[in-house]
């Protein structure tokens, strides 16, 4: 009976990526992936540039601010381009990779943190390390759980 059940469970997630990484596809949407992230990247700047000079902003407020500019224009090429998933709930995917986000964020800031305070990396190398540390994370997590595409059924 075990093995019954055993053979209807889904795959488990590192069965899945092992796969994964078998498929070209994937890796094409790798690199789609790198290049939203990389123009997110030059919003999030933009931003940050103009929220400061122009606006007299705070320097944290500045930087919320882009965040969320960034991870907006993320959030729609991702779907719209790299991922295909314009047939999901906008609504759901966007919470899930609000999550996401914020998960290799996090990720991202303790590997910095790390770096800088215990290792002795100078900043802006290790800001460097720890975004590329949490790209493989963020990809991840967006590819299967934000934009899933959801099995169908007869």
């Amino acid at each position: 009976m075990e093995d019954d059940v055993a053979a209807d469970a889904p795959p488990r997630a590192h069965t899945r990526v092992r796969h994964g990484l078998r498929r070209p596809h994937n890796w094409y949407q790798l690199v789609k992936f790198c290049v939203v992230g990389g123009s997110g990247y030059v919003v999030n700047l933009c931003v940050f540039a103009v929220c400061v000079e122009a606006l007299s902003m705070h320097h944290l407020v500045a930087a919320t601010c882009a965040f969320v500019f960034a991870l907006a224009n993320n959030f729609w090429w991702n779907r719209h381009w790299t991922f295909g998933a314009r047939g999901g709930h906008a609504g759901f995917q966007a919470a899930r990779f609000f999550t996401v986000s914020v998960a290799a964020f996090l990720f991202a800031a303790t590997i910095l943190e790390l770096l800088v305070s215990v290792a002795g990396v100078a900043e802006l190398p290790a800001q460097a390390i720890s975004i590329v540390a949490a790209t493989p994370l963020n990809f991840v997590g967006n590819k299967m759980w934000s934009f899933a595409h959801s099995p169908r059924r007869a």
